[in-house]
């Protein structure tokens, strides 16, 4: 039996550190995760975790940004960050002889941050730019209209941007209390990952973040089931984005990894039901597919897609049609060790990076506190059956679940269209 590499343990102020040591890795990955995102932003602060994010970055009580980065190239390494839903990360990654470079960095950035107003001024113009680009690319932005949709009101339809307006209104005294806050233990996690030691990484976590105690907690509730939705957002332009889909499992559940492999038949590549029914057999889309945004308490399964005004209304109707085929007739021969192999080989390919293997452990972790090693992933994988898949279907394919947004010009067509127009 191969030996287990992931070990998981406890700081004495109680912080989780997880660890990956990589038998023959030549980089190594450190990483904090601060267990607060937008999701847990009030209402007049939206964003507030994303600008913290990236304001750490322009000056520490011992760095400028510019040392920071003289620092870490130097080193043959890179730092950097992310903001979701629910965490806040900032990591470094280097050759394994430079890792203590990407430990003092990390650690500076997580626990001597200036947060001033001139640095705050600054990163605000840099992030109001992002959030505009965000806003003009629209193969990105309806996934924030989607998720807006879908869970209508919740902290999980705020996007990780926020709003310009609200981002304008913030400043360092906002951004020095929700630091202090939040930044703090029991909000802290660590990882680490490739050519790492748990007895090192164990001793740098002590000596750096158990001194960051009285935080608070995130108290979250979890969304309700809501009924079906159509809404339609206008924008310039002869082509129209479309999100649809439905709400999904916790991250718990037992048939989370099930839902994962309906989506990968669904919509996960060429071969897939989606792609070869509504652009190859009918040619209404240029590109379509399915993905799973996964949270601790809830998730979604949505696909995606583009078309024309001419040809989006019979690329939604057969999107539906392709659903309705799944649940009603079940699977192919031989599609689903199709889609566990896709899905198995991009999880193998993406632990080939001590980055994404390293986010990989922390998203994993963050959502169900368990520290999976990458062969108890593929495992649970491994152990689907048609039946399961065929179970979740029935449940998650709904008439009564079926949230649809589309951006775009108006297409008459779709002038009084409604969601129980789409026969599931």
């Amino acid at each position: 039996m191969a030996k287990k590499t992931v070990s998981l343990e406890k700081t004495s102020s109680g912080i989780s550190v997880v660890t990956d040591s990589v038998p023959g890795a030549i980089s190594s990955g450190f990483m904090v995760a601060v267990n607060t995102g937008s999701r847990d932003e009030s209402k007049d602060v939206m964003g507030i975790s994303h600008l913290l994010e990236h304001v750490v970055f322009r000056a520490t009580k011992t760095r400028s940004s510019f040392q920071m980065s003289k620092e870490i190239e130097g080193a043959g390494g890179e730092i950097n960050a992310f903001t979701a839903k629910e965490v806040t990360a900032f990591y470094g990654v280097t050759m394994k002889d430079t890792a203590k470079t990407a430990k003092d960095l990390v650690a500076d950035i997580v626990t001597n941050p200036l947060i001033n107003k001139k640095d705050v001024n600054l990163e605000k113009k840099i992030v109001l730019q992002e959030i505009s680009m965000w806003e003009n690319d629209p193969e990105s932005y309806i996934h924030k209209l989607f998720a807006e949709t879908l869970w209508k009101g919740h902290e999980l339809s705020q996007n990780e941007a926020g709003t310009s307006k609200i981002v304008k209104g913030l400043d360092h005294d906002d951004l020095r209390a929700y630091y202090e806050s939040k930044y703090r233990i029991p909000n802290l996690i660590v990882f680490a990952c490739g050519a790492v030691e748990p007895n090192d990484v164990m001793e740098w976590a002590e000596s750096n973040f158990d001194q960051m105690s009285n935080g608070n907690p995130n108290v979250r509730l979890a969304p309700n089931c809501y009924g079906p939705a159509y809404k339609y957002y206008k924008r310039k332009g002869d082509h129209c984005y479309v999100g649809m889909g439905f709400q999904g499992y916790q991250a718990d559940h037992s048939d989370r990894i099930a839902l994962v492999l309906l989506s990968a038949i669904l919509g996960s590549g060429s071969s897939s039901r989606l792609f070869q029914g509504v652009r190859e057999d009918k040619a209404l889309v240029y590109s379509i597919y399915n993905s799973i945004d996964q949270n601790s308490d809830a998730s979604s399964i949505g696909t995606y897609m583009s078309a024309t005004e001419e040809n989006v209304l019979e690329a939604i109707e057969t999107t539906g049609k392709i659903y309705c085929d799944l649940k009603n007739n079940g699977l192919q021969k031989g599609e689903l060790d199709r889609a566990r192999n896709l899905v198995k080989g991009a999880t193998v390919r993406y632990t080939e990076s001590t980055e994404h293997r390293m986010y990989a452990l922390a998203k994993n972790f963050i959502l169900t506190g368990r520290p999976d090693t990458i062969q108890e992933r593929l495992a649970a994988l491994d152990a689907v059956t048609e039946n399961d898949i065929m179970r979740v279907a029935q449940d998650v394919i709904s008439a009564n679940a079926l949230n649809i947004v589309m951006y775009g010009n108006k297409v008459k067509e779709m002038k009084d269209f409604d969601v129980s127009q789409i026969d599931l």
